[in-house]
């Protein structure tokens, strides 16, 4: 797909060439395989506001590079920041542009202590901007990881039972999503029952799953590197009052959510939306995270759904909409899903149900 990522790498030019910079050093790994194709544990972009860029990694991945991104110069260093800054400087560059929300203190030191090192410059978050609006090939991908997300999940159901603890439902979960053909899991499998689910980011442990409880399974499949995000509260034997209470509660603050993410909705106001109905009910203070994000190569990306949050959706932009309850001593619920936004109404990517399963 060399055309989709020279497209990519020209409209990210404008931006650099807007800045007033002569180029940018490209070094979140993330950014770099959007820009090029490449997947590397090293890796970095020298690109120029104007003409060819220069893709940099090690000996390790010099034959990938080269069959992966033909329309590129390639550079073969295993130190690379400083290599391609010393080759900005050559090149005469006055001022380089470089992705400060990554770079450490210590970097940044080496690169301006180089002979003629070009006046260095936040680039702030330009490729995350471009990265997330999404174009229908990457919208295909990150579908087919959500889809092997539903299935994974179909199979694990009939395994959420008493006397399974949390840490075998993680692993059993994981372990079908690559079975079905997924790279491996976008991210540590959440499994938290009873209690537990209080913890929004609860790591699965050896509790044994008891009738009674809710049991809340965040988990999520990558495929060609991009990530699907799901998350459903499900209870052993019927429910309590107030545990169906607090799902039906998060069930509907979470269709208020995903009807207000349309393009040029306020990311605040998408959050806040949701989270009235919750504070309404009285539980304000049981839904302390935002209520989104976005998601594509990274599992956490832009945009960003919460309050406080400013920038506005658009359309074929990726984001989940995942609404919690946490009661500490009791339990909790988060109902997730990934979706697109789109001018015609929401693109679902996760089509599990969201009606309480009683297991």
């Amino acid at each position: 797909m060399p055309q989709i990522h020279a497209a990519r790498r020209a409209l990210a030019q404008q931006r650099i060439a807007e800045s007033g910079a002569d180029g940018a050093l490209i070094t979140i790994p993330a950014n770099v395989r959007y820009l090029s194709g490449l997947v590397s544990s090293n890796m970095a972009m020298l690109l120029p506001a104007e003409g060819p860029a220069l893709l940099g990694t090690d000996f390790r991945y010099a034959e990938t590079a080269e069959r992966d991104c033909p329309d590129l110069e390639i550079e073969i260093e295993r130190q690379l920041e400083p290599a391609l800054a010393s080759l900005a400087a050559g090149r005469g560059w006055r001022t380089l542009a470089f992705e400060a929300h990554q770079m450490t203190v210590e970097q940044h030191s080496v690169l301006a202590a180089l002979p003629d090192s070009p006046r260095l410059v936040p680039l702030g978050h330009v490729i995350e901007e471009l990265r997330a609006v999404k174009d229908e090939t990457e919208i295909e991908l990150l579908a087919r990881a959500c889809a092997l997300t539903d299935e994974a999940f179909a199979v694990l159901l009939g395994a959420v039972q008493p006397g399974r603890t949390e840490r075998e439902l993680a692993i059993m979960i994981e372990r079908t999503m690559v079975d079905l053909g997924a790279e491996s899991a976008a991210f540590d499998t959440i499994v938290a029952s009873g209690p537990n689910g209080a913890i929004p980011h609860h790591s699965p442990g050896d509790r044994v799953l008891q009738r009674g409880d809710l049991v809340t399974i965040d988990c999520g499949a990558r495929h060609s590197g991009y990530h699907a995000d799901m998350t459903r509260t499900v209870a052993l034997g019927p429910p309590a009052p107030w545990q169906r209470d607090i799902y039906e509660l998060v069930a509907a603050a979470q269709l208020a959510g995903i009807a207000a993410a349309v393009p040029g909705a306020d990311v605040g106001a998408v959050d806040a939306t949701a989270r009235a109905m919750i504070a309404a009910a009285g539980h304000g203070d049981h839904f302390g995270h935002g209520l989104g994000h976005g998601v594509g190569l990274e599992v956490h990306e832009a945009p960003m759904l919460g309050p406080g949050r400013t920038g506005r959706l658009e359309d074929r932009v990726p984001v989940t909409v995942e609404p919690g309850i946490y009661l500490p001593g009791k339990g909790g619920v988060r109902i997730e899903d990934t979706l697109v936004v789109r001018a015609a109404g929401p693109e679902m990517l996760i089509t599990t149900t969201k009606e309480l399963l009683v297991l």
